[in-house]
């Protein structure tokens, strides 16, 4: 879903016919300034998303930014003032919050993932195990932590899980199969197998087809055999 898409249907949700508790207690023409301070150490992910919804509710809100996605915040740190009007303030509030509180918590989680592999080849990957509908947000949060994306859905990859093989009729036969409906369709896309042993991970290499062989619940002593 596009970011404005997502920002007009969720101020649709939260506003309804009109956010009744201010307009009953602030003037329309009260102008103010609001901040957002940091609450725990991490990394900041949403800061743009964050401008776009203020944008959304008052083009004539002013923001003034004091970091970037990506960056290392610590508690008590600023991160951006607002000024304008205050109806404008307290109806874009909670979806700033709420956008920026899970972005920046993803974002700081892949980047201790990402520390923790920093000078090996590894990349972290995300799954598609996403919020429905915020998958492109928490996707992107992924990536200003540092980690990677894998595939965003059914539709960029064809990832063949362990139903898939059994189905298929075990792993030879799902890859050919793939391979095949890859050239029929004459579409690019990247082919991914689940494994669930050795075995397995034998009988894909040596088919040549997989662009990625995904280790399925491996200890990392089964792991170490493959090398």
């Amino acid at each position: 879903m596009e970011l404005s898409e997502f920002i007009k249907a969720s101020l649709a949700e939260d506003l309804g016919d009109g956010d009744h508790t201010s307009q009953s207690t602030i003037p329309s023409s009260q102008v103010g300034k609001a901040h957002l301070l940091v609450k725990d150490d991490g990394i900041v992910s949403g800061l743009n998303v964050a401008k776009e919804i203020f944008k959304t509710v008052d083009p004539d809100l002013i923001l003034t930014f004091f970091a970037r996605d990506g960056e290392e915040i610590k508690k008590g740190d600023l991160l951006f003032n607002v000024d304008g009007k205050v109806q404008s303030i307290l109806i874009a509030e909670r979806l700033v919050l709420n956008c920026m509180q899970r972005m920046s918590g993803i974002a700081t989680t892949a980047k201790k993932y990402v520390d923790a592999v920093a000078g090996t080849n590894a990349k972290i990957l995300d799954t598609r195990k996403t919020t429905p509908l915020l998958r492109f947000l928490e996707k992107e949060a992924v990536r200003t932590g540092g980690a990677h994306n894998h595939r965003f859905g059914l539709y960029d990859m064809i990832l063949i899980k362990d139903n898939h093989v059994d189905s298929a009729g075990g792993i030879q036969l799902a890859l050919e199969k793939a391979k095949l409906y890859i050239e029929s369709k004459n579409i690019s896309i990247p082919i991914e197998i689940e494994t669930r042993n050795l075995e397995e991970v034998k009988e894909a290499v040596i088919s040549g087809i997989p662009n990625r062989i995904m280790f399925d619940n491996f200890a990392p002593e089964l792991i170490q055999k493959l090398y």
